[in-house]
């Protein structure tokens, strides 16, 4: 095939007919009654084997961007821990089903982060399930707006640091000793911390300390061979945003801001974590990598 006979794929053209519309689920939301359906790489993703044989944890697994990195990596080879809340096991269950249809094995792990003996069991169990933990990818997060500052009450604050930070803190913990030298952590941080915005403040709060922790729990295990990195995700169409995570009449048009003029789907934030899982990324340490259509960031 000669040059000129290639064809391209538009980036700013891919997935613009999926498009954000007005709509409000209870917490913790399904992708299963997301309106329009997001891409989680059900059929988009192709693996090449980059992971064969390893062991992720992944918590949020169930829907969203953790939902399109757990099928990911089963694509690339690994078997897949994943965690979710218990009112999204439906969610859970699905993507278990094409894990396993892709030839891998999918533990469920319920429970909600937010207790600390429930992330100490989580990793345990997990361990033992898998055979081992090399992968842990630190993604479930919560995100409810509020249009006024003084509205954010102790207890959404405490939801908010608990399951953003605290979690990830308490899960890294226990889950350093399972780690062999080669493993990886990956965690899920936002444009928010780079942009944040007025009605979630306390969200960006956590993000940007995710950055913070990312970078020095990089310096603190690279002499152990653990490498730790994160990503950035902009705005991706997920239950989070239909929760409260933003007001209903702002997700029409939602992602439009960027460069690319459209949101982002799942699926295309899977690649970036797949490279800082793979040995592909072996001289990245402490880095995040921003995939967020074009918002300019540091």
């Amino acid at each position: 095939m000669s040059f000129d006979q290639l064809t391209f794929d538009n980036p700013a053209e891919r997935y613009s007919d999926i498009k954000g519309q007005a709509q409000s689920q209870p917490f913790p939301g399904l992708d299963s009654d997301l309106t329009p359906a997001a891409d989680h790489g059900e059929t988009s993703y192709r693996g090449t084997g980059r992971l064969a044989g390893r062991k992720a944890l992944i918590t949020g697994g169930d829907s969203g961007i953790g939902a399109a990195v757990a099928i990911a990596f089963a694509r690339e080879g690994a078997d897949v821990a994943v965690n979710f809340l218990e009112e999204e096991s439906a969610d859970a269950e699905r993507v278990a089903r094409i894990i396993e249809e892709s030839g891998q094995r999918c533990h469920l792990f319920p429970g909600d982060i937010q207790d600390r003996a429930t992330c100490r069991a989580l990793v345990n169990d997990a361990a033992t399930a898998l055979g081992g933990i090399d992968i842990l990818v630190n993604n479930a997060g919560h995100q409810v707006y509020h249009k006024d500052f003084t509205d954010i009450s102790d207890d959404d604050l405490d939801r908010t640091m608990k399951t953003n930070i605290y979690a990830m803190v308490w899960l890294t913990q226990e889950a350093i000793p399972h780690m062999p030298a080669g493993s990886t952590i990956i965690n899920t941080t936002s444009v928010q911390a780079y942009k944040p915005s007025p009605i979630i403040v306390d969200y960006a709060t956590t993000k940007a300390g995710i950055n913070g922790f990312t970078k020095g729990l990089a310096m603190n295990l690279a002499p152990h061979g653990i490498r730790v990195n994160a990503v950035a995700p902009g705005p991706v169409w997920t239950p989070l945003q239909v929760t409260d995570g933003q007001p209903p009449e702002k997700l029409d048009g939602f992602g439009e801001n960027t460069a690319l003029g459209r949101m982002g789907q799942p699926v295309e934030m899977a690649p970036a974590y797949v490279f800082l899982a793979s040995p592909e990324s072996s001289y990245v340490v402490g880095e995040t990598i921003n995939v967020n259509g074009g918002l300019p960031v540091p």
